[in-house]
């Protein structure tokens, strides 16, 4: 049994820039301050969702479970099942890819899918060996041997480190995700002038959408306990130039790397949500789709060259369909990296990588800039990792509405050596 699927409507909170402390949202605030104008403007009861999906990586010890958590908060009922998942940056794509699947196998009708993010409330761990330590002195009966047990205390046991810096450090080949993005501008030539390049046009075509309006319905205010509210994605820098751009050093790999904090994505607070319904469901609410889900792929490689991901997952996925790069009107590539998202295009162009690592013919071809991230994307709006692969598709489905595009590619590279890739029509 094969369904339609729509994706309905979605929303998400304004992507907050971390200031070097937790933010004034959990997770799970994001996910309910993101919810709740999305869901009052739907024409059905909000128990109407046969379950609810979220992805969420940084899971704080206060919300386990965090979809569950935000399934209540949002008056979902008691007897709504909600369950979280993680799949790094492809989280909140995945919520959506689950729901997608259970609705045209016929098991559901109606699911609210989501990612959510606070990477500024990402915890501060102990250092193993201060870990240790503290094991031998719980271990340790009577105070001579808690007193031998002291001997063993330095002072850069009480020196955490910040959980998000090991999470993202790949466990297998020791690389951060910075610096598997230095290892495909290596391979494939990506100038810092050229990264620099890209994210100033990030930053301005950002700057663009929030100027013309063409995020209102997206974006949904996000309102503090001591009533701040928050409005617009805050870490667009819309006089971006490339002077600004070339006074920081490489973040990664000194002196020499390309990547630096300000062509890299930002690391930000925020959460989004889409209903994904069958047609049956959209009949009988009376609902207007933004688009219909068609396919989604997912595709693994080397973690070393990660970022490579959404050549791979985007290109099996246009061609089981007969299309080819230039057949997609419109491209969501999550910016992780500028110099990331430059190999890329320059892998769908390089025809021996196309015939070595896809098994074509020859080229694939690349998305013309004009038809990619026309927004701008994670490096002048930031990257919840939990969040992004959400935010992605939700904006897809708007921009493509408001261009009158027929169809469209959300796709994006995952911490360790992972991609995915969904494709949408227009209804």
């Amino acid at each position: 049994m094969t369904r339609t699927v729509y994706l309905v409507d979605g929303a998400r909170t304004p992507f907050l820039k971390a200031r070097g402390k937790p933010g004034p949202f959990t997770p799970v605030d994001l996910a309910v301050q993101a919810g709740r104008p999305l869901l009052a403007r739907q024409p059905f009861d909000r128990k109407s969702f046969d379950l609810v999906i979220l992805g969420c990586v940084n899971v704080i010890a206060d919300e386990m479970n965090p979809a569950r958590v935000a399934a209540l908060r949002l008056g979902l009922g008691e007897a709504m099942v909600a369950f979280t998942v993680q799949i790094n940056c492809g989280s909140g794509m995945q919520s959506i890819d689950t729901a997608f699947r259970y609705i045209r196998e016929g098991k559901h009708d109606m699911i609210l899918a989501g990612g959510t993010e606070a990477l500024s409330h990402a915890p501060l761990v102990l250092r193993q060996s201060a870990v240790e330590w503290f094991g031998q002195m719980s271990q340790a009966k009577g105070p001579i041997e808690q007193a031998k047990a002291m001997t063993g205390l330095r002072p850069e046991f009480f020196k955490p480190v910040v959980g998000l810096e090991r999470g993202l450090t790949d466990p297998i080949t020791d690389l951060n995700m910075g610096q598997t993005a230095e290892v495909l501008a290596h391979r494939f030539g990506i100038t810092r002038q050229t990264a620099d390049a890209y994210a100033m046009e990030s930053h301005h075509r950002l700057a663009r959408a929030q100027r013309e309006g063409w995020l209102e319905d997206e974006v949904m205010p996000a309102f503090t306990r001591d009533g701040v509210a928050h409005e617009h994605d805050d870490g667009v820098r819309p006089d971006s130039d490339m002077e600004g751009l070339a006074k920081p050093g490489p973040a990664f790999e000194r002196p020499y790397g390309k990547v630096t904090a300000g062509n890299s994505s930002q690391i930000t607070d925020g959460a989004s949500w889409v209903i994904v319904a069958s047609e049956e469901a959209v009949e009988r609410h009376g609902l207007t789709p933004l688009a219909r889900i068609v396919d989604s792929e997912w595709a693994a490689l080397d973690p070393s060259v990660m970022g490579l991901g959404p050549v791979l997952c985007s290109t099996a996925l246009a061609r089981r369909h007969d299309l080819g790069a230039q057949d997609i009107d419109l491209w969501e590539l999550n910016e992780a990296f500028a110099a990331q998202v430059l190999s890329c295009l320059a892998a769908w162009k390089d025809p021996e990588f196309c015939r070595e690592v896809l098994g074509l013919d020859g080229a694939f071809g690349a998305p013309d800039r004009d038809d990619l991230n026309i927004d701008g994307g994670a490096i002048s709006l930031g990257h919840p990792v939990g969040t992004s692969g959400n935010r992605i598709v939700l904006h897809l489905a708007k921009a493509m509405k408001r261009r009158g595009d027929t169809s469209g590619i959300a796709t994006e590279c995952i911490g360790g050596g992972l991609g995915g890739a969904m494709l949408l029509e227009a209804v």
